[in-house]
């Protein structure tokens, strides 16, 4: 994690709520196969927090071994990329022109300051979902609401009904709030095609005085 996120993630690993998801993520660790690796689960807040241009919030993690690395949608180099990704591969593509990874690591849009953000963090191997409700919802949601605050210009990509309960925590007129299905294949054409958000991101990043992101 950087520094610049230690004073509000303290905070919050200090309150009643994250104490009682810590015992919870104790046991299942002890217990049983979980992702990512407990080295990995706070990947996304390796991103300077001064530095967050764009915010992707997914659902949780990928629940098939080796593919989770603590950053929504990415998975390491020398994995297949995942049918969602896939999907935003080609979202980008159709909007922009092309997409400028070669595997399905996103390390290079966090080095560019997207932070890539799971509503739940962690998950039992090949039970997707199982870590809702055990108080990852309220951390992301603390997560939402200090960048909506202490941050102007952002762009936040809420794709699909866990990202879009987020948007209430959002000021749209201090940021830009795109919308769109989520990109998984069960759902990708009902909205996530054609969206456009990447061009977007860009346009409103450029009349903000920011570096575009090279997707």
């Amino acid at each position: 994690m950087d520094d610049s996120w230690k004073a509000f993630l303290n905070a919050e690993f200090n309150k009643p709520y994250f104490k009682e998801l810590a015992k919870f993520l104790h046991d299942e660790y002890e217990k049983k196969v979980i992702f990512p690796p407990k080295k990995l689960v706070f990947s996304a807040f390796t991103t300077e927090l001064d530095k967050v241009r764009v915010v992707i919030l997914g659902q949780d993690p990928y629940h098939t071994p080796g593919a989770a690395e603590g950053l929504a949608f990415s998975v390491p180099a020398s994995q297949p990329v995942p049918p969602s990704l896939v999907n935003i591969y080609k979202e980008i593509d159709a909007d922009i022109g092309r997409h400028n990874n070669t595997t399905g690591s996103l390390r290079s849009w966090q080095k560019q300051g997207v932070l890539l953000l799971n509503a739940v963090l962690t998950v039992e191997a090949h039970r997707a979902g199982s870590h809702r409700g055990k108080g990852w919802e309220t951390f992301t949601t603390a997560v939402i609401s200090y960048l909506n605050t202490n941050c102007s210009g952002l762009v936040f990509m809420l794709w699909g009904r866990d990202a879009k309960n987020k948007k209430s925590l959002i000021d749209g007129s201090k940021h830009l709030i795109l919308e769109a299905a989520h990109p998984s294949p069960l759902s990708a054409y009902n909205g996530f095609f054609g969206c456009k958000h990447f061009s977007k991101c860009n346009e409103y990043l450029t009349r903000q005085g920011k570096e575009p992101i090279n997707w």
